[in-house]
């Protein structure tokens, strides 16, 4: 049986930034996954987008940890080389309803702490972007895009450099803690069964987040820790990629917990469009042209310019949601569960976006929680 002080159960995006905070702290450190390598789920599907914190609720963890996350995220970006693109957002309006809907949009990213938004005529949206449609738009100029697959390989390099032990190919079966240690029992592909372990876990499993919990014992239905996939699709622009925006354009949201279908440009000159989120009983990753006309109907109104034609089925991606169909926003759970019976437990449920963009700034905020740890466990 192996030890280690703490085990990381997922190498998504947050799980890496995770081990790589906490890889200073001279512990002896485990991550698992059950796929092949990091980031085999949400973390590399999605917009790629580094946010701005416009639309997340006062005072929450999302708006919190997106607003301190972009500033690291250039940062890391800046100092390591990873990839990316400081190349700002309109969010366009196209009637005076729209136009009108933008004032509050606005107010709430102002108190958020989003850095330098502020609305644009018509004419300064031609000036930034000549092709795009719109009568009215909020700009937000800390907006990006990222190579998320660059900034995981980073987290997990520098993670390997600092010790971290990395088992891929590995999923937790069983959990159980005797208080005092967390065992936990995990098999590989040909189920061969291992055991190790832990004094402290963190729960980053993404999707399969709530089923950790619940392999405690914890009433994932009572906490409101049980996962709903919200499943977002996505079309790419295959013509005509010269008459593309090169920044992030976005209709105004059209309801809670969805952004709109939006530009989504990528650092090698290819272009996509989404997602259109809609619920799921099951992990799918399939796309097929049943939303072609949804698609070029909604994009259409700000890029004039687009044909049917240039549009193909592309990727598929998957949240983590704690919210059910019709509830608004919920907050991302990061919480350390000593009231619940487990010392040591720190679960992070529904972590779907704005994660991505977060991820530093959650991996600095549990490392906070793991330093506080370690001072009461000792």
């Amino acid at each position: 049986m192996s030890r280690t002080d703490i085990t990381i159960i997922g190498a998504g995006v947050v799980g890496l930034a995770i081990a790589y905070s906490i890889s200073d702290l001279g512990l002896d450190v485990t991550i698992i996954d059950k796929h092949d390598s990091f980031g085999r789920e949400a973390s590399s599907r999605n917009s790629e987008v580094i946010h701005a914190s416009i639309y997340y609720p006062q005072n929450s963890l999302k708006g919190r940890l997106c607003l301190e996350g972009n500033k690291l995220m250039y940062r890391l970006c800046k100092d390591y080389c990873i990839p990316y693109s400081n190349c700002g957002k309109l969010i366009v309006a196209n009637n005076k309803d729209e136009c009108n809907q933008l004032n509050g949009i606005l107010e709430n990213a102002i108190d958020n702490g989003a850095h330098g938004v502020r609305i644009v005529n018509k004419i300064e949206i031609f000036e930034i972007e000549p092709n795009v449609h719109a009568d009215s738009a909020i700009f937000c100029p800390s907006s990006g895009i990222v190579d998320s697959h660059k900034l995981m390989e980073f987290f997990e390099q520098y993670s390997k450099s600092k010790n971290v032990n990395f088992v891929y190919n590995h999923e937790v079966k069983e959990l159980s803690f005797d208080n005092k240690d967390y065992r936990i029992i995990v098999k590989d592909k040909e189920s061969n069964e291992f055991q190790l372990t832990s004094k402290i876990i963190i729960n980053s499993a993404g999707l399969m987040s709530g089923r950790i919990a619940e392999l405690l014992g914890i009433d994932i239905d009572k906490h409101n820790y049980r996962i709903n996939y919200h499943k977002g699709i996505y079309f790419r622009v295959n013509r005509n990629l010269d008459k593309y925006p090169k920044a992030l354009i976005y209709p105004l949201p059209p309801e809670s917990g969805s952004v709109g279908i939006h530009t989504t440009p990528d650092l090698y000159g290819g272009m996509r469009l989404g997602p259109h989120f809609f619920w799921s009983d099951e992990i799918d990753y399939s796309v097929d042209n049943t939303f072609l006309k949804y698609f070029f109907g909604s994009a259409v109104r700000y890029l004039p310019f687009l044909d049917i034609e240039d549009l193909k089925p592309d990727m598929a991606g998957i949240m983590s949601s704690i919210q059910k169909e019709g509830e608004m926003m919920k907050d991302f759970v990061i919480r350390e569960e000593s009231d619940k019976g487990f010392p040591g437990l720190i679960n992070l449920i529904g972590m779907e976006s704005p994660a991505l963009t977060a991820s530093p700034a959650i991996g600095e905020y549990v490392k906070e929680i793991v330093m506080n740890l370690i001072r009461r466990l000792r």
